[in-house]
Formats: structure tokens, sequence, C-alpha cells
């Protein structure tokens, strides 16, 4: 019996001895695989250092080169005498320029006669979209950056009046539409009459006033009735003294009986408008 207990008790103490060595074992193991996970999260943290530092000067290279980008876009360039735009305004001008005719584009010898040919096109293109059409009563011309509307008294006024006629909405509702869609635009109204006197007892005193009136009665009805911004608008009377013909006949005088409407781009606005707001335009004074 006594063997017996010894020997499952030797028996236990063996069993003992085996898992203490497993354990230990198992402990060097587990602080093997600690360590070099440590290792590991050691080499990541130097590589995520690393990889930043990469970053930051890919970072500072694209600034840079976005920098120069800009620099070049914002270099200013000299139209003409007086007005200095920048690279973009003249890339967006550019762009404006496929539009035109290129057989006009040929002639451009500077970069202000293309300033003009993109000016003129964008006239041309509010012009059409605004439907307007000639008749013996409407002359239009654009003179480079102008547009002239000449329009007969007889459309516009009633007869020895300055009061405006009804027959005058639908040209003036035109004129007023092509104003107002563009915020470059101003406005000037001319008067012209013939040469005759005023009638005795008139309230009139002589054609300055008669022209003055009219003229003056025309922007009142584009402000009022069709909402163009009264700082866009010009009022001017010329009396009898820039005639179309002589005053010789009464055909001749009704012809240079006329209001002359006049579609002036603003340089400054347009150039503010083709930059989107870019502070490098400028206008040297």
């Amino acid at each position: 019996m006594k063997k017996i207990s010894i020997f499952i008790v030797t028996g236990i103490l063996l069993s003992s001895c085996v898992s203490k060595k497993k354990y230990v074992a198992l402990e060097k193991e587990n602080g093997e695989v600690k360590s070099q996970l440590q290792k590991v999260q050691v080499e990541k943290e130097n590589l995520d250092a690393k990889f930043s530092e990469i970053q930051s000067r890919v970072d500072s290279y694209n600034s840079k080169i976005n920098s120069l980008t800009e620099e070049n876009n914002a270099k200013l360039v000299t139209v003409g005498e007086d007005i200095v735009i920048s690279n973009n305004v003249r890339n967006k001008m550019i762009a404006t320029l496929q539009n035109v005719d290129q057989i006009e584009l040929a002639k451009a010898r500077t970069l202000k006669d293309s300033m003009n040919l993109a000016i003129a096109y964008n006239l041309r293109k509010s012009l059409k979209e605004s439907n307007m059409t000639e008749d013996n009563d409407i002359a239009v011309n654009i003179d480079k950056t102008v547009v002239m509307i000449t329009i007969s008294d007889e459309l516009l006024f009633n007869s020895g009046s300055y009061q405006i006629s009804n027959k005058a909405n639908k040209i003036l509702k035109k004129i007023a539409d092509v104003i107002n869609s563009d915020e470059s635009l101003d406005l000037m109204v001319e008067g012209h009459t013939d040469d005759r006197k005023m009638v005795a007892g008139s309230y009139l005193k002589d054609n300055w006033d008669l022209s003055v009136l009219r003229a003056t009665s025309v922007v009142r009805k584009l402000q009022n009735s069709y909402k163009v911004a009264p700082e866009k608008l010009i009022a001017s009377g010329r009396s009898y003294f820039q005639p179309l013909v002589l005053n010789d006949t009464k055909a001749n005088r009704a012809s240079n009986r006329r209001t002359r409407i006049i579609i002036l781009p603003n340089i400054d606005k347009f150039f503010a408008l083709m930059a989107d707001s870019d502070p490098t335009v400028l206008k040297v004074e």
C-alpha cells in the first residue's frame, strides 16, 4: 500500500514539474512576442513620422507650384496706353474671342484690338438676344465697342411734343433688356432736332430745350417703366447742330429729328466682371 502511495505522489510531483516548465516556456514566448510587438510598434511610429514628413514636403512643393501658377496668372499685362489687366482676364478674353469672326480677328494687331472685338461680340450677342431689328424708323450701328441706335421722332414722340408715344414702348423695352442684361453697359440718350424755330408763345425757348427734354423723357421712361438703373443713364441734347442731312426739305428735316441711343461699355465694370472680382485688374489714371 505504501508503495502505491509513494508511486502516486511521485507521479504527481513529476507531472507538476512538467507543467511548470511549459509555463515558463510560454512566459518566455509571450515575452518575446510582446517584445517583437513593441519593436513593430516603434517601427510603425517611425514610419508614420517619416511618411508625415514626406507628405509635409509634398504639400509644401504643391503649394509652391500653385503659388507660382497664381503669380503667373496674376501678372499684369498692359492693353493700349491706359488699361492694365491680369493674365486671368486675358485668358477669359481669349476664350470669348474663340467665338469671334476669324476674319475680323485676323485684323487685330494689338491686345487692345482684341479687347475691342471681345466687347463688340458681347454687344452683338446682347442685341441678337433682344430680337432688335431695323426698319424705316430704327437704325442700328456698331462702331468698335459702341452701339448706336437711331430712332425717328415719329416713333418715339407725339407730334411737336416731348411726351413718349405708346408706339415707342416696344423698342424701349428691347433697349432696356439689353442694358439690364449686362452690368458693364451704360447708356446715353441724345436728342436731335431740325432747325425750325419754336412756335411763338411756346414754353420752350429754343431747340436746345426741346432736344434735352426729349432725351430726359426717354431716360425717365427707361428708369421708371423698365427698371434701368439711373446711374447707368446719361441724357444730353444736341439741338439742330449735328444734322444728318441739310434742313432744306420736309423729308430731310424729318430725318434730322431723331433720338440717338448710344450703348457704352463701362470698361472698369467690364474687366471687373471678367475677372470675377480679381483684385489684379487695374485701370491706370
